[in-house]
């Protein structure tokens, strides 16, 4: 029996849903012609093949690598990936696992196909691109935007006299406009883009897409043009082709590039000037005058964007108990509340020393979130949904099997017919139905039943020496990485609630994983189809005084 699996995709060149719909159904077509039995199929909507991150071309790679099919079934190699390079890298997959590819439009696929038709794709995505490019200037030196919006500005919806959408057309929107002009105004006289955000915030002003205003989103990058205070669009000059776009060939996704002050392409559109040039010019002097201050040039030249953040123990798991924000780092070692303290919308200010909390969660790990009656509670649930799971896997299978024998007994009474003579159009297309279902069953039998799921007795006590030797190694830089990633495995959430008592930590862990780390392996879900870990949750929770966070 021949495990067939067919992908199917459309994106920029075929904007339909039904698309899918369609390439499935010739798929499952050429699948039955050739008596191959289709157990999975894989799809990605609206999603370009110039890039590998796609969730269905990555499950179909799993299911291939894993052993689970024979042949990789599509309409054509472009449905796979229009990227040469990608081609070749998931035809050398593909090939190492076993598996065939066999597409609607070039038949079996072999390096040659690889070879001339990954080239040709290559070159569709780059006239594709160099045509859109070419309609997007056209565009922008009319006046007409090129390509999203701006804060302060609505979106023209209409027809145009050939009844068609006309695209690119702006109008200024009155509220956002003031909201803008006084951003300008605050920052000419003195004030710092955090400190407008925070007023902005404490006002209710809805920011960018109704969002809470960050100081980032004021400041922006002046060299890329970003932020409130760089955006040249406010003085009636419309700026495009700042920025290029590549693929990173690591990691797939596309990175920004400069282009040069050359292949900018500027239009003045009088119409849409929101600031006046005097003050535009009074924000332009100031920054200069932060930029030329030895403070920030000392800053600049550690060129600290270049380095990459360390990660530690409990960064993003960390919750305030105030607002339930995430925490962030205000100084080398002390970690607060962000929503505190870059948008002043929660008052829990208070710093803690990270290595004091990252101490006190190590403690409740190993202490307090792995107690016997919350692992007995759970080896119990594990057991009854196992048992119930087994149960209704055993039935499946029976009904199956049942069913089986009885198509096989209809085949047979069909091959006598045969034998003796009995030759008809309605005869054949029965038997190739029945045989169609049966190798169906076969193949869902073929499925292991499920494992009895066995955990250790005394597994609360092999979970808090396992969770002491990781934090002894957390020390060690060789191996520091690896125990990082397998304590933070353990933890869902840090909330820290800190209050004139004093400051409580609530933290809840993942207790599959937990188990699983005593028993020296993950825990799979207690089901044959082998989903993910159990996503059950456990709570610890414990009180200090202020001082002991050295606050």
């Amino acid at each position: 029996m021949t495990r067939a699996a067919i992908y199917t995709r459309y994106s920029s060149d075929r904007q339909r849903e039904a698309s899918l719909e369609d390439q499935m159904r010739l798929c499952q077509e050429r699948a039955d012609r050739e008596g191959w039995v289709v157990t999975a199929s894989f799809a990605d909507r609206a999603i370009s093949g110039a890039s590998m991150l796609r969730t269905g071309l990555q499950g179909l790679l799993a299911d291939a690598l894993a052993g689970r099919i024979d042949v990789v079934l599509t309409e054509a190699l472009d449905r796979l990936s229009r990227d040469q390079a990608d081609v070749a890298m998931i035809y050398k997959q593909l090939t190492f696992a076993g598996v065939r590819i066999v597409t609607l439009s070039e038949g079996d696929i072999s390096e040659l196909h690889v070879g001339l038709k990954g080239t040709m794709n290559q070159l569709f995505l780059k006239d594709l691109a160099a045509k859109t490019h070419r309609g997007l200037r056209g565009r922008v030196e009319a006046g007409r935007s090129g390509g999203g919006n701006s804060f302060g500005y609505d979106v023209v919806r209409r027809l145009g006299s050939d009844g068609e959408p006309v695209k690119g057309e702006r109008t200024i929107n009155i509220t956002e406009a003031q909201i803008i002009r006084r951003v300008f105004q605050e920052f000419a006289d003195g004030r710092s883009p955090k400190a407008i955000a925070h007023r902005l915030n404490a006002d209710a002003v809805s920011g960018p897409r109704g969002e809470l205003w960050r100081d980032t989103a004021i400041r922006g990058h002046r060299i890329r043009g970003t932020g409130l205070l760089n955006n040249e669009l406010y003085i009636g000059r419309l700026v495009w082709n700042r920025l290029r776009y590549v693929k990173d060939p690591v990691s797939g996704r596309r990175v920004s590039r400069l282009n040069p002050p050359e292949a900018l392409i500027l239009t003045d559109v009088p119409e849409m000037q929101i600031i006046d040039d005097t003050l535009w010019e009074r924000v332009k002097l100031r920054q200069g005058e932060i930029d030329n201050d030895p403070r920030v040039n000392a800053i600049k030249a550690t060129r600290f964007w270049e380095k990459k953040r360390q990660i530690h123990l409990l960064t993003g798991l960390l919750r305030c108990g105030c607002c339930g924000g995430g925490f962030a780092a205000v100084g080398r070692d002390y970690v607060a509340c962000a929503a505190a303290r870059k948008l002043g919308t929660c008052t829990q200010r208070t710093s803690i020393r990270r290595a004091v909390l990252e101490e006190a969660v190590l403690g409740l790990l190993r202490d307090r979130l792995m107690q016997p009656d919350a692992v007995a509670a759970f080896i119990k649930s594990v057991g009854e949904e196992t048992n119930v799971r087994n149960s209704t896997a055993s039935a499946d299978r029976s009904r199956m099997n049942s069913e089986r024998t009885a198509i096989a007994r209809k085949l047979e009474g069909l091959y006598d017919a045969i034998a003796d003579g009995l030759r008809t159009p309605g005869l054949k297309i029965k038997m190739e139905e029945l045989e169609g279902k049966l190798a169906q069953i076969d193949a869902s039998l073929i499925a292991p039943a499920p494992s009895t799921v066995r955990l250790h007795p005394n597994l609360s006590e092999l979970y808090r020496r396992k969770v002491a030797e990781l934090a002894i190694t957390l020390s060690d830089p060789e191996i520091r990485t690896q125990s990082l990633e397998t304590i933070r495995g353990l933890i869902e959430s840090v909330t820290v609630q800190i209050t004139a008592e004093g400051t409580r930590l609530e933290l809840e862990g993942a207790l599959t994983a937990m188990v699983g780390l005593a028993q020296g392996h993950t825990l799979k879900t207690p089901q044959s189809s082998g989903q993910d870990d159990r996503s059950v949750k456990v709570v610890a929770g414990t009180g200090f005084e202020p001082v002991t966070f050295r606050l």
